[in-house]
C-alpha cells in the first residue's frame, strides 16, 4: 500500500514537471515575433525593435558554460562571419544573469551578444521556457519585418 502510494505521488510530482501550467506554444512561421526587452553581456538595452530591418536569430540555451551549451555558443562563434554575410545578427538568450553571460563570453571568446532573462518571461512568451528555470535549446529565425520565419526546436548541438 504505501509503496503504491509513493509510485503515485511520484507520477504525479513528475508529470508536474514534465508539463509546467500555461506553457506557452512557440510563435509559428508567419506570426509576429513577441517583443521584449532584455540586458546584454555588456548591461545594456536590447529591444527586438532595434532589429526592425534586419534579420535576426535567437537562440534559447538552458545555462552558460555547460557542455552542450558551450558547443552550441562556439559553433554560433565559429560561424558568425557566414551569418552576418547573410544580413543577420545572433543573440543568444538564457536565463543566466549579466554577469554570468560576461564570463561565458570571456572564457570562450564569443563574438556575439548574450540577453539575460533573469526570470525566463521572454522564454515563455517564445514558448522555451522549461524545467527548474531553464530555457529550453530552440532557435528562431526572425525576419526583417520583426514576424518569424523559422523554428527549431530541441536543437543537439
Amino acid at each position: 500500500m504505501m509503496n503504491d502510494r509513493i509510485a503515485r505521488i511520484g507520477a504525479l510530482v513528475f508529470s508536474l514537471a514534465a508539463a509546467p501550467a500555461q506553457a506557452a506554444e512557440a510563435p509559428a512561421p508567419g506570426s509576429p515575433a513577441p517583443a521584449f526587452q532584455l540586458r546584454t553581456t555588456e548591461g545594456a538595452d536590447f529591444t527586438l525593435d532595434s532589429r526592425k530591418g534586419k534579420w535576426t536569430v535567437l537562440y534559447f540555451y538552458p545555462k552558460d558554460d555547460t557542455p552542450g551549451c558551450t558547443r552550441q555558443a562556439c559553433a554560433f562563434r565559429d560561424s558568425i562571419q557566414v551569418i552576418r554575410k547573410q544580413g543577420a545578427e545572433v543573440y543568444g538568450i538564457s536565463q543566466d544573469t549579466v554577469e554570468s553571460h560576461r564570463q561565458f563570453t570571456s572564457k570562450h571568446q564569443l563574438n556575439f551578444p548574450l540577453l539575460a532573462d533573469v526570470g525566463g518571461q521572454v522564454a515563455k512568451r517564445y514558448g522555451a521556457d522549461g524545467f527548474a528555470g531553464f530555457s529550453k535549446r530552440w532557435t528562431f529565425i526572425i525576419d526583417p519585418q520583426l514576424k518569424v520565419r523559422w523554428v527549431q526546436k530541441n536543437v543537439d548541438p
